[in-house]
């Protein structure tokens, strides 16, 4: 078993001299700057990992089958609210970062990473087609002293019951072995988009490669642009701590959202106010708060991973799936309360206005994958009321599933006093930090609020106004 240790940069040459001649060259022209980088997939993972080796001085190319992402990028425009805008200009025109729509370079680059989607599909299994398809593309331009770090979530045994085959074969045809002439690993993604304090550059990872020498060589080129590389001792323990970090969030944000439900129910008890009380234990707690459900790629998507493989080895992940249900409930207790908001108001439910504040998944982000905004409007648009609109200071334009599965567009507006006035309900779905939270409480006639994006309102009078997600206002137990 590999030891789980970090190793320095400066001693990294020296792991390899017992190793083998591909790995060595590969080590020194990592060590060089002379290696050159591809990272398969632009988006919020893999333009921020492409833009890092690029300023560290590597030549670095970027693949995303996206026409329009890869001439964006080229053009030097940035589409990454991480990524700084004049940081992708300047490596542009540096020739130092270039985006192709294909794998016709792949010959040339000696490190790839894979930063693909890895959705499940319409039965919740997961999807592994598009790593399939990057590690088939790149195989057809194998060569001595390449190496391929998986980073797309995945379900453990991902890296060495499906990518590996596909390798080895390739490699075996043109009298190649896997651990010896090319490497292979799997180091997760760590972005957490929108969190300016935690970046590519300083946030610790994992990596894990399918053989001592794949984990160390794996090591080396991950460690030119992060700090802190922590090895494992084979593939499948970081596929599972990937999963574990974002199980752990589910598990705790479903904890909080059943019992911000039943603060409702009892009344009087806000679910904010308790967990504030008790985040000022220093030891054994960690403040986790309620919501209108999860969002983004990986939290709402992982513990299905998780149970499909469970049921592989007949076990059944009842916990983890437990609280996956629970949060995807939460959508629908967040039009409960609508619903009942419009009843108390003068007009009628199907001719009621009611404007989203935010369709991003989190605050201060455009992405918008698996937005719990999306399952509110949608179950809205069902209970029979059509005038919805949403505002949201990060994405122009949004759409929702229509009536037979198709995209439907609905109204962007400006959020001003007079829009605030025209709505009978305002659902604050996505708390911005661009919201000026006292022009909304002043102006909408009822509030949501699914976020406490509101608490710093303090005049009593407003507050009536608000019904607070777990704020312990009384609710309809039908």
């Amino acid at each position: 078993m590999q030891e789980s240790t970090s190793t320095s940069p400066e001693t990294a040459i020296d792991l390899f001299e017992n190793g083998t001649d591909a790995a060595a060259r590969l080590a020194e022209r990592i060590e060089t700057r002379q290696a050159t980088v591809g990272v398969v997939g632009l988006g919020y993972v893999g333009l921020p990992l492409a833009v890092e080796y690029a300023g560290e001085g590597f030549p670095t190319v970027g693949i995303d089958l996206d026409e329009d992402r890869v001439a964006q990028l080229n053009a030097g425009s940035n589409y990454i609210d991480d990524v700084d805008d004049a940081a992708v200009r300047e490596l542009v025109e540096a020739e130092r970062l270039v985006a192709d729509p294909d794998f016709t370079r792949s010959a040339d680059i000696d490190v790839f990473f894979i930063c693909v989607p890895t959705p499940v599909t319409q039965t919740n299994e997961p999807d592994t087609s598009y790593i399939e398809s990057a590690i088939r593309s790149i195989v057809g331009h194998l060569r001595p002293g390449q190496l391929v770090v998986i980073k797309s979530t995945t379900y453990p045994s991902t890296t060495e019951k499906v990518v590996l085959p596909i390798l080895q074969e390739e490699a075996a045809s043109r009298g190649l072995e896997v651990g010896r002439d090319v490497f292979l690993a799997f180091s997760p993604e760590r972005i957490d988009p929108g969190n300016e304090k935690y970046t590519t550059a300083n946030t610790p990872v994992v990596v894990g490669g399918v053989t001592d020498l794949c984990t160390e060589i794996a090591a080396q080129a991950i460690e030119q642009i992060v700090g802190e590389v922590h090895r494992v001792s084979n593939p499948k323990v970081a596929e599972m701590e990937k999963l574990l970090e974002n199980i752990f969030r589910s598990v705790n944000i479903a904890l909080v959202n059943e019992l911000a439900q039943l603060c409702d129910r009892i009344g009087d008890v806000s679910m904010w106010e308790v967990v504030e009380a008790a985040a000022t234990k220093p030891f054994g707690f960690m403040p986790f708060y309620p919501g209108p459900g999860l969002g983004g790629h990986c939290i709402p998507v992982d513990p299905y991973y998780l149970s499909w493989l469970a049921q592989k080895h007949d076990f059944e992940t009842s916990f983890i799936t437990l609280a996956a249900s629970v949060n995807e409930e939460m959508p629908f207790y967040v039009v409960q309360s609508v619903v009942e908001a419009i009843a108390r108001a003068p007009v009628q439910l199907k001719k009621a206005q009611v404007l989203v504040l935010g369709v991003a998944f989190k605050g201060n982000v455009h992405d918008t994958r698996h937005s719990p905004a999306e399952t509110v409007i949608k179950q809205l648009q069902d209970k029979g009321i059509d005038h919805i609109q949403y505002h949201d200071p990060h994405v122009s334009s949004y759409h929702v599933s229509g009536p037979d599965e198709d995209r439907v567009e609905i109204s962007s507006v400006e959020l001003t006093p007079d829009v605030l006035r025209r709505s009978d309900v305002v659902v604050i779905t996505t708390d911005h930090d661009a919201y000026d939270t006292k022009m909304i409480a002043e102006h909408a006639p009822c509030i949501v609020d699914t976020r406490n994006a509101l608490g710093d309102i303090d005049d009593p009078t407003l507050r009536e106004k608000i019904t607070l997600l777990g704020g312990g206002e009384q609710h309809s137990q039908e």
